[in-house]
């Protein structure tokens, strides 16, 4: 089976896993985090369909991301996550979904959901199995290691990078996720969406307040039409509209209501550096 090695291991985030551990719980515990550790005793309940995260180096988005997969873990362990995240090479098909074998961390080894990942890309228009595009990207890397610390070993995931991150598109790869996901499991009690965007990328930090706080408005409405819209005309420069818009349509597919923003802040908040900053945001979406 092929293992696809970690690429950013040692740059965003430590490269042993007594280090990344640790870095990991300094995240949790960060000011800008939730200030405590994950629940080892979770909730016998699932209560989440998704969420929204950021993906920069630890030191910079860590503590936000955080408290995103401390809400995670608060809940009913999952035995499968979908991970969407944008193409920043610009490498392989519009959608690309890992086909098989494992994704490698220093904390260890996740299989990936090759049936899973297999009907997605039948039910898909769009969507290839591919590894190119996943041979040198982050995003949805720097998410592995936080779900293998709040869920341990027994899951499985499904990477997706989007190249074409338009409506269109992301319509047919949610409407692609949930038909597979109900087609394997019945419903979505066994699976949760995680979506990876950065915001608003080097600009003042009242600036990128400003724009992200239009993102984020129209993510909290569901709206991911208003959400594109906003994007191309306000000249925002988030990196993951694309996967941010599939979580959005899986919601309103599902007619899933209740949307909670866990946290903002941008690189600002962490260097003290505000004049050239990327925003970040942790947002839930609760299951209908």
């Amino acid at each position: 089976m092929s293992v696809r090695k970690p690429v950013v291991a040692g740059q965003f985030y430590e490269g042993t896993s007594e280090e990344l551990l640790e870095q990991i719980k300094s995240c949790f515990l960060h000011s800008l985090g939730p200030q405590k550790l994950p629940s080892r005793e979770p909730s016998p309940e699932r209560r989440s369909l998704g969420f929204i995260v950021p993906h920069a180096g630890y030191m910079y988005s860590g503590p936000v991301a955080a408290h995103a997969y401390y809400a995670l873990s608060q809940e009913r362990r999952v035995p499968v996550v979908v991970l969407i995240g944008p193409n920043h090479s610009g490498v392989g098909p519009s959608v690309s979904v890992y086909p098989g074998g494992f994704w490698e961390t220093p904390l260890g080894r996740v299989p990936i959901n090759a049936d899973l990942a297999k009907l997605i890309v039948e039910h898909s228009r769009f969507a290839r199995l591919d590894t190119s595009a996943h041979e040198y990207e982050h995003s949805i890397e720097v998410q592995v290691p936080f779900l293998q610390y709040v869920l341990g070993e027994g899951f499985s995931i499904v990477p997706i990078t989007m190249l074409n991150q338009t409506p269109k598109v992301a319509e047919d790869l949610a409407k692609a996720v949930l038909t597979a996901v109900q087609t394997l499991y019945g419903d979505l009690g066994s699976t949760v969406i995680v979506a990876t965007t950065d915001l608003t990328h080097y600009e003042p930090h009242e600036v990128a307040y400003m724009k992200d706080k239009l993102v984020i408005d129209r993510i909290l409405s569901l709206d991911p039409e208003g959400l594109f819209k906003t994007v191309l005309d306000r000249e925002i420069s988030m990196c993951g509209p694309g996967s941010t818009m599939t979580l959005l349509y899986v919601a309103k597919n599902l007619n899933a209501r209740n949307v909670k923003l866990l946290k903002y802040a941008t690189s600002g908040d962490v260097t003290g550096e505000r004049g050239w900053v990327v925003g970040y945001a942790s947002i839930q979406i609760l299951l209908p």
